[in-house]
């Protein structure tokens, strides 16, 4: 009896325990499972080819993305250089055509002093202006709007009312500004020869005096690169600024340029092939990146799951959250960097074709675009240069480094705030460099380069003893501040941290817990196990151990 007793036991017994070692066995599978394929999720296009024999196509991709990509680019760039040289030079040739006297490198001097100078220039103004067709050499013309032209309007802005006199150091002033125009007509001299001796000049109370019209005109050097010509809307204004009513009037003559589609057009001798060929080759892009962007997105999405299982892993362990920065590890940034890169240019991409048909002329929003997306592009290529161990540390030292130099730099900004506010009040009016914030910070941000430096101390008039003596020390001291102190301190934290990322790289412990956990798993790219966790065996091994269980229990019963 003790015998049949002792063997009932045994078999009540053993289920139990073989229960226990069955789940304990799902369990270290479950997790080898898992840390086997976040450490292929980690793994260089190489090593994953040697671990599943899966080809690098997403590789393969980013190389063909950036070649052509960058052939956009510069297409598009020679292109847009065209335009620009045309603005630049049809301002330059309506400066000497419409300003008398005029010396290229002299808007900044040009001026005016007399009054008889200022009635002498609005003149040859209008007559510049009614003469254009026969005395320019480019293909101007005036604006039709219907059967008749666009006129050149001519205003004076001035004070209401006023009565100035310096010598006994009294006036009086309305401060309302009033608006005189006149409107002159092309092909019409009469109008312009009767207006002008009866249009007077306030110049004890004038602002300023302001000639506009619209000139157009056509872009004929793109036929000779197989393109379609833009139409030019000129929209220039001619301004005789006496807003400071210090004796002297600065003239300036201003384009604003609009790009519009020709309405009627023909060209001959020259093959439309080559326009189709672009299109082709910029939907081609469009293509590319739209495949690039849904495989780093799917990329993105599986890096996103691995971090919900291995942190579920890990509160199922320790009872704690994985530590974000362990989490960010899943979530690449150079994906994202791709994703944005692509966005980016398949939407100048779009704005290229449209510029191309003729639907659009947004030639500046169409470079912003595509420049960002390329740069973003060839800024992604660091990321397959980190793929070799001597070039990774620079990557690694970038990132690690980021989070304390932009704490540093945000404690060196408030510094340096402080000192442009300091210097736009003190010696604004003393020196051209610190007029306004803008050119402060720009002086500012040179000295700390060692550029033109001797200039800003030279540059500064002695006019007050005071002041001079101030600059000295402003300067002085901000120099001495931020080029011996706070820029030898950002060094040094790029340099330890280097020093630090370079100790961790030869000594090979793991610095997180995320790094403890993959260290554990030894099977190397080309062992063959990886092969086996193609089909998501973290489900399905516990769905077979499972399966196997249930089993041996309906047969034991």
């Amino acid at each position: 009896m003790l015998e049949s007793g002792h063997s009932y036991e045994v078999q009540e017994t053993n289920p139990d325990s073989e229960w226990v070692e069955q789940y304990q066995s799902i369990q270290v599978d479950n997790v080898e499972c898992l840390r086997r394929r976040i450490k292929y999720f980690f793994m260089n296009p190489c090593e994953k080819y040697h671990a599943r024999g899966r080809k690098p196509w997403k590789l393969l991709l980013q190389i063909i993305k950036i070649a052509i990509i960058t052939i956009q680019l510069v297409s598009f760039g020679l292109s847009n250089q065209m335009v620009v040289t045309f603005k630049e030079e049809n301002l330059l040739a309506f400066q000497h055509i419409f300003l008398k006297d005029f010396v290229d490198g002299g808007v900044d001097t040009y001026a005016l002093y007399k009054q008889e100078d200022v009635y002498d220039h609005i003149r040859y103004v209008i007559e510049q202006y009614e003469l254009l067709t026969n005395i320019t050499v480019g293909n101007h013309g005036y604006e039709k709007n219907g059967s008749a032209y666009s006129p050149l309007t001519l205003c004076q802005e001035f004070y209401r009312n006023g009565s100035i006199y310096p010598g006994n150091d009294t006036f009086e002033i309305d401060a309302n500004v009033e608006t005189d125009c006149i409107d002159i007509y092309p092909m019409n001299r009469s109008s312009s020869s009767g207006i002008m001796p009866h249009f007077e000049l306030y110049f004890k109370r004038m602002l300023s005096i302001k000639i506009s019209f619209i000139l157009k005109a056509i872009n004929l050097q793109t036929v000779r690169h197989r393109e379609l010509p833009d139409c030019y809307d000129f929209n220039t204004l001619i301004t005789f600024n006496n807003e400071a009513h210090s004796g002297r009037i600065k003239v300036d003559l201003e384009n604003d340029v609009e790009i519009n589609e020709c309405k009627d057009w023909k060209v001959t001798g020259a093959c439309a092939k080559s326009i189709y060929w672009t299109l082709v080759f910029d939907c081609i892009i469009i293509i590319t990146c739209m495949t690039s962007f849904a495989l780093c997105l799917r990329s993105v999405f599986r890096g996103i799951q691995l971090q919900f299982e291995y942190n579920f892993y890990y509160q199922n362990q320790s009872g704690k959250d994985v530590p974000w920065s362990d989490r960010l590890e899943f979530i690449n940034g150079w994906y994202i960097l791709i994703i944005a890169s692509d966005l980016l240019t398949i939407t100048g991409s779009i704005l290229k074709i449209d510029i191309q048909t003729k639907v659009l002329t947004s030639y500046d929003i169409c470079s912003i675009f595509l420049g960002i997306g390329t740069m973003f592009v060839w800024i992604g290529v660091i990321r397959y240069m980190g793929y070799f161990r001597k070039y990774n540390i620079l990557i690694l030292t970038l990132r690690a480094a980021f989070p304390n130099v932009i704490r540093f730099i945000c404690c060196a900004g408030i510094i340096y705030l402080g000192y442009c506010f300091c210097g736009w009040i003190v010696l604004g009016p003393y020196h051209e460099k610190f007029r306004t914030l803008n050119t402060v910070s720009e002086c500012l941000f040179s000295l700390i380069n060692g550029d033109d430096m001797f200039p800003t101390f030279k540059n500064m008039k002695q006019k007050s003893s005071l002041i001079w003596i101030f600059s000295r020390v402003y300067l002085y001291t901000f120099v001495s501040l931020f080029i011996y102190m706070i820029l030898s301190l950002f060094i040094t934290i790029i340099t330890d941290t280097y020093d630090t990322i370079k100790q961790q790289q030869q000594s090979g412990t793991p610095t997180s817990e995320l790094q403890r956990f993959l260290s554990e798993c030894k099977d190397l790219p080309n062992s063959g196990a990886y092969r086996l966790d193609k089909n998501s065996c973290f489900l399905q091994c516990c769905i077979n151990k499972c399966k196997e269980n249930h089993e041996r229990l309906t047969s034991d019963e």
